[in-house]
């Protein structure tokens, strides 16, 4: 099993720290977020680990580490650096945002998981999002699942209530069959929608968020399995949420949602 940490956006929400460092590389309790994700991989037993740059990619220089680097990051998005490595497609593989942080539980739960196609989900969301932001009423997205707990729904904004049955971590699994269909279906996709919305977040296919993607396999009538999970995560997506962070575990109240 191998891992992959996309990291090659330039986080603009986090620019009061990101002007000229990948987000992944904000310093967290002494240490970046993308070293803490390597450590808990190799820890759970991972040592092939690709990560794939863009914005700022000299900043990123771990030793031991593959690097894929998406030259068009400024125009594309999460799917499209995600293909970026995709010559690397040829063993199950464990695919994590760099802007997250995510307990042993957490990944040594998705690399048991036996299904082609596997996402890590909040199932009590709204404790961590209540510490984030006080109320559960913002920065929501879909994630609907049927009655055998795969997903049928996902990444449409600000959704109703009654659409959100977990939240997406940003935590994924993929067998090498898994790795398979996507990339067919990307092949498939890709000439016809570079000029109009491709799926739920009406973005084109370059500018495509990961959500997208898995709509897409459902689209397709492929199984796309929750793995459900209560909280273990943290989401450094604003200059609040790093702040935030950084205050909780000052004041020993992270442990309230991961231990890291």
């Amino acid at each position: 099993m191998q891992a992959i940490i996309l990291a090659a956006g330039q986080g603009t929400r986090l620019k009061k720290y990101t002007e000229d460092l990948p987000k992944g590389m904000l310093m967290f309790d002494g240490k970046t977020i993308i070293e803490r994700q390597i450590e808990m991989y190799r820890k759970c037993g991972i040592e092939k680990i690709i990560v794939v740059t863009g914005f700022a990619a000299d900043k990123i220089t771990y030793p031991g580490i593959v690097y894929h680097h998406n030259a068009d990051f400024a125009v594309t998005n999460m799917v499209e650096s995600l293909m970026t490595a995709r010559s690397e497609f040829h063993e199950d593989t464990i695919l994590s945002y760099s802007d997250i942080l995510f307990s042993e539980e957490m990944l040594r739960g998705m690399m048991s998981e036996q299904s082609d196609v596997a996402v890590a989900v909040d199932k009590d969301w709204e404790r961590y999002w209540q510490k984030r932001y006080g109320r559960v009423d913002f920065d929501t997205e879909s994630l609907e699942l049927d009655s055998e707990g795969n997903i049928r729904s996902l990444g449409k904004e600000d959704p109703d209530p009654s659409e959100i049955d977990a939240r997406y971590v940003g935590l994924l699994k993929f067998s090498a069959a898994g790795l398979d269909k996507i990339t067919e279906i990307w092949d498939r996709d890709y000439e016809a929608y570079q000029d109009r919305p491709w799926k739920q977040s009406g973005k084109t296919i370059r500018k495509a968020y990961m959500t997208d993607l898995l709509q897409a396999l459902i689209d397709a009538g492929e199984t796309v399995r929750a793995v459900k999970f209560s909280n273990g995560w943290i989401e450094f997506d604003t200059n609040e949420d790093y702040e935030n962070a950084c205050a909780w575990v000052k004041d020993g109240t992270m442990r309230d949602i991961i231990d890291f």
